[in-house]
């Protein structure tokens, strides 16, 4: 008998049908032994599945079926979001999951998902009204139900950025599910977006005299978020950022702020943890208004220390409340809301609030690069399609411009 003499270790490799099939022994998740397959249409193909197979084997039990989409985002999420995502990231995925994904596609075997199984559901959820579907109004008391329930549907559909986001967690879970080798395609890669969606995602940004008059409602008011307020119009900083700076990483005599940290609210529980991105981390020059600003936050700081003597908890957050504990996100969200009604400016979010820190450099002119640098984008393309760089002379030239635009009078901290 003749024939290609097989290599060491490639005994269980053998022609199939078309191609080649491999197995090897694997301990499956209720602890029985079993054999599991591989299939290729070369033996090279199949001889690098059955090795990973086997290094897989070595490393946890192993389903010898195909599961279910269900069964798969539920490995997916627990073994490979929670232990090596940031906690938002996870919480967000599974959210996703069990309000829009599962209970449409979790009972589909997860090798018969099909593209066009998958491109009805988006284009279900695109239509449906989540009030409805979820049972929002229905869940409030009798006294404060408005519309669902009592059937004057609000039609209250999902976003076009929230309905990119849910696509783009089933593709990252079948990726895995390819990867694994469950799958041969990741169907949600080709899925297409329903367009014209009727919700405005029109982004908000103010002009250079609404933030001024913000700023200075806030400072005429002795409002003790005033500093965090100029971060944000000033430097850009995103809200977890701003909430999450600690006194270590500013150092008002050398006129610089180094962000490095972020606030978070992750189910119950506030984490200070890394910033969204690596490009996120930086150190900023600070323009003499932040200087001003984050000096007087300095002294409001050393005041409620001392009002709550024993009570205090040091945290060393440059914000914090008047006993020291993290800010609430959301109550920092409501008391910027509630500053833009008292200064008459219209009413954006305080992302938007960074925003405007972008659409003021480009009034002033700033090379996007510049911008670029100061906001730190992780790509370009959210700041503009140029390639040039910036020096760190041009940014701190850049700041004290935007901060000399936004600040008036410097205010003696004693009226304040």
């Amino acid at each position: 008998m003749t024939g290609r003499r097989r290599a060491e270790g490639e005994g269980s490799i053998f022609p199939y049908r078309n191609g080649f099939a491999a197995y090897t022994w694997i301990r499956t998740p209720s602890g029985k032994r079993a054999k599991k397959w591989v299939y290729g249409k070369t033996r090279e193909l199949v001889h690098e599945k059955w090795i990973k197979l086997q290094r897989q084997a070595l490393d946890a039990p192993i389903p010898t079926s195909t599961p279910t989409l269900g069964e798969h985002l539920n490995y997916w999420l627990t073994s490979v979001v929670k232990p090596n995502l940031a906690p938002l990231t996870f919480q967000t995925y599974e959210t996703f999951v069990r309000l829009y994904i599962e209970p449409h596609l979790g009972s589909k075997r997860l090798d018969r998902l099909d593209l066009r199984a998958v491109q009805s559901w988006i284009n279900t959820i695109a239509r449906a009204c989540q009030c409805c579907v979820q049972g929002k109004d229905a869940g409030r008391p009798a006294t404060k139900q408005r519309c669902c329930a009592l059937g004057r549907c609000c039609h209250t559909t999902i976003s076009t950025r929230t309905l990119s986001d849910i696509r783009a967690c089933l593709r990252a879970s079948l990726a895995h599910a390819v990867d694994a080798d469950l799958i041969s395609k990741n169907v949600a890669i080709t899925v297409k977006l329903p367009k014209n969606r009727s919700r405005s995602t029109r982004r908000k940004a103010w002009t250079t005299d609404e933030a001024r008059r913000f700023l200075e409602s806030a400072r005429a008011d002795g409002d003790p978020l005033y500093p965090a307020y100029v971060l944000i119009l000033v430097l850009g900083l995103r809200k977890g950022e701003v909430l999450g700076l600690i006194w270590k990483h500013v150092d008002l005599t050398a006129a610089e702020l180094h962000v490095a940290l972020q606030l978070q609210r992750v189910g119950g529980e506030l984490l200070l943890r890394e910033t969204k991105t690596e490009g996120s981390d930086g150190t900023l020059p600070l323009p003499q208004i932040c200087c001003t600003a984050l000096q007087l936050r300095r002294e409001q700081q050393t005041e409620d220390r001392t009002a709550a003597g024993a009570a205090w908890h040091e945290t060393g957050l440059a914000f914090s409340t008047r006993f020291g504990t993290p800010i609430e996100p959301r109550n920092f969200n409501r008391s910027w809301t509630t500053r833009c009604t008292k200064a008459d400016v219209r009413t954006i979010t305080v992302h938007d609030g960074r925003r405007s820190c972008g659409t003021l450099l480009a009034d002033l002119d700033v090379h996007p690069r510049v911008a670029m640098q100061i906001l730190r984008h992780a790509q370009f393309a959210l700041t503009m399609e140029i390639y040039t760089l910036a020096s760190p002379e041009a940014t701190k030239e850049a700041l004290k411009r935007l901060g000399s635009s936004l600040d008036g009078p410097t205010p003696d901290l004693d009226e304040l």
